[in-house]
């Protein structure tokens, strides 16, 4: 996912009415009394907005490869039942592969 214009204008100012031609920041046209954002302080949000975004690519990745919480629950109360809630359990076992899998950067 790529950052738009508006989205760093709304994080600067939540209130602003803008509309924006293109994705162009030459194109931006302010309504109804909004004050003008500089062309480089709203490029600055951009990428801040996107490095943030990117830095949680291992959480969307893991998301979908983890086992259902309920399945979790599951997991974890068989764990504890049979005495095993440690590294070796399927408790943990399931979600460490999936943390292998998309290591936190």
């Amino acid at each position: 996912m790529s950052i738009n214009i508006c989205t760093a204008i709304l994080a600067i100012n939540s209130a602003a009415q803008v509309s924006v031609e293109g994705e162009d920041l030459d194109q931006i046209t302010w309504h109804d009394g909004t004050t003008p954002i500089s062309k480089s302080d709203i490029q600055a949000k951009i990428t801040e907005l996107q490095t943030a975004y990117d830095a949680l690519e291992y959480q969307r990745q893991r998301e979908p490869e983890y086992p259902a919480i309920g399945e979790q629950l599951d997991l974890l109360w068989h764990a504890i039942d049979d005495g095993t809630l440690d590294k070796t359990s399927d408790f943990y076992t399931s979600l460490k592969a999936t943390k292998d899998k998309y290591p936190k950067t």
